[in-house]
C-alpha cells in the first residue's frame, strides 16, 4: 500500500451501550487507563506510520474536535467528517467522507482497540485486487457472536443478525476499501457497511485476512474494563 493512507474512524454513533458515561461525552472520549480512548487509538497508529485521520463524527463530535483539533499535537493530522442532521449509518458516515479519503482507505471501528500489524493488512488488500477487505479472526462465539463464514481463504458470508452454523469467524474490527466498493450509492442516505460488505461478499470482491491475535474494544462495560486493565498493566510504574 502507498505510504500512510488515510485511515478513516467509524466514531458517529450513540453508545448506548456505555450510558450513563456516553450521556454527555461521545464514546472516543471515554477514559481508558488515564486517557481519552481516542489518544490510545493514536497511538497505535502512529507506531503503524499511519498519521493522517479522517473522524467520521456525529453524537457529540464538537466535543472532539474541541480536544484533538487538526491532531498537530499528537503528531497526526485530523480531519472530520460530520454525519449533518441526521446520523448517515457506518456506510453512509464513509460515503460522505470519500473526499477526504481518496481511492483507498482503512476502515477502523470508533471502538476497536487493535494491536496488529496494520501494514500487512494493507499489503494484502493490495494485491488481492479486491475492491475491499475484512480482518477476521477464529472467535467461536468467545468475544461476541461470530458472524462471519471463512473458509480456505475466501468471505463465504457474513451476517450480523442471522448467522449460519458454519460462522466460527467475526469481523475484527478493520477493513479496507477503494473508494469504487461505494459506486452507485447515495449520498446523504443511510446505509450501513455491513450491507455493503455483504454485496461484496456475494460478487466474490470482498478480500479475507485472517488475524490471530484477540481483539479488544471499549463498546461494552466488560470490553471497556478489560482494556482498562490491559493498558494499566502495560503502563509503565
Amino acid at each position: 500500500m502507498p505510504p500512510n493512507i488515510p485511515v478513516a474512524i467509524l466514531a458517529g454513533g450513540m453508545a448506548t451501550r456505555l450510558r450513563p458515561m456516553t450521556e454527555k461525552i461521545p464514546k472516543l472520549l471515554v477514559e481508558v487507563a488515564g486517557e481519552p480512548f481516542f489518544s490510545h487509538q493514536i497511538q497505535l497508529l502512529k507506531q503503524a506510520g499511519l498519521t493522517h485521520l479522517v473522524l467520521c463524527v456525529g453524537y457529540l463530535g464538537e466535543q472532539i474536535v474541541d480536544q484533538y483539533g487538526d491532531g498537530a499535537k499528537w503528531g497526526v493530522k485530523i480531519e472530520y467528517s460530520f454525519d449533518g442532521p441526521k446520523l448517515l449509518g457506518t456506510g453512509g458516515a464513509l460515503i460522505q467522507a470519500l473526499p477526504r479519503l481518496g481511492e483507498a482507505f482503512y476502515v477502523l471501528y470508533g471502538d476497536s482497540y487493535l494491536p496488529i500489524d496494520y501494514h500487512a493488512v494493507g499489503d494484502f488488500f493490495q494485491h488481492s485486487g479486491q475492491p475491499g477487505l475484512m480482518t477476521v479472526f477464529e472467535n467461536h462465539g468467545r468475544y461476541d457472536r461470530s458472524n462471519v463464514w471463512f473458509e480456505a481463504g475466501e468471505i463465504k458470508a457474513y451476517d450480523k443478525k442471522a448467522p449460519l452454523p458454519q460462522m466460527h469467524h467475526i469481523d475484527y474490527g478493520l477493513g479496507v476499501f477503494r473508494a469504487t466498493a461505494f459506486d452507485g450509492l447515495s449520498r446523504n442516505a443511510e446505509v450501513d457497511l455491513a450491507a455493503v460488505q455483504q454485496t461484496l461478499v456475494a460478487r466474490h470482491q470482498l478480500a479475507g485476512f485472517e488475524i490471530k491475535q484477540r481483539f479488544y474494544e471499549i463498546g461494552s462495560p466488560a470490553g471497556l474494563a478489560e482494556l482498562n486493565a490491559l493498558l494499566r498493566q502495560q503502563s509503565p510504574i
